[in-house]
């Protein structure tokens, strides 16, 4: 198993036609590793007063936000979530997301083989805009999982 696999559960991955603002996007792609029992609620308000103080520090590329805060907000296991908002999410006025990705870590070290899948991943904006189209939630986990590792 794959260290995507390992991390990114079937079940945590869900297309959303709109949210009512980035808060409820938050809210929306949090939630299923809420239910997993991943995360704490805490978590969600972390991530939001966090934007809140910080400004949107997770919007890492155009359309592409990594949602996370610290471990000690909320992280009970790691685990990643992957929410395609078709509408997008305005996290920064005029530039709509719509691939978030939500990361749960533990510490600063158990993510990091999926992180580098990640970041090799969204390198490449064509991988984001297949993500962001893909027609199933069965598509976009596959998108994720078959992406070859280093």
């Amino acid at each position: 198993m794959s260290a995507m696999e390992e991390m990114l559960k079937r079940e945590n991955v869900q297309i959303v036609q709109s949210c009512i603002d980035w808060e409820d996007a938050v809210h929306v792609a949090v939630q299923p590793l809420v239910d997993g029992g991943f995360v704490t609620p805490a978590y969600i308000d972390g991530i939001i007063q966090n934007a809140h103080e910080m400004g949107p520090y997770f919007v890492l590329v155009p359309d592409l936000a990594l949602l996370h805060a610290r471990p000690e907000q909320g992280v009970l296991k790691k685990q990643l979530a992957v929410t395609v908002l078709r509408e997008g999410a305005e996290f920064k006025p005029g530039e709509p997301c719509r691939v978030l990705v939500t990361l749960a870590a533990e510490d600063s070290d158990s993510h990091i083989d999926v992180m580098r899948t990640l970041a090799m991943m969204f390198a490449d904006p064509g991988n984001i805009e297949k993500v962001a189209t893909a027609q199933t939630a069965d598509d976009v986990y596959r998108l994720f999982t078959d992406f070859p590792t280093a």
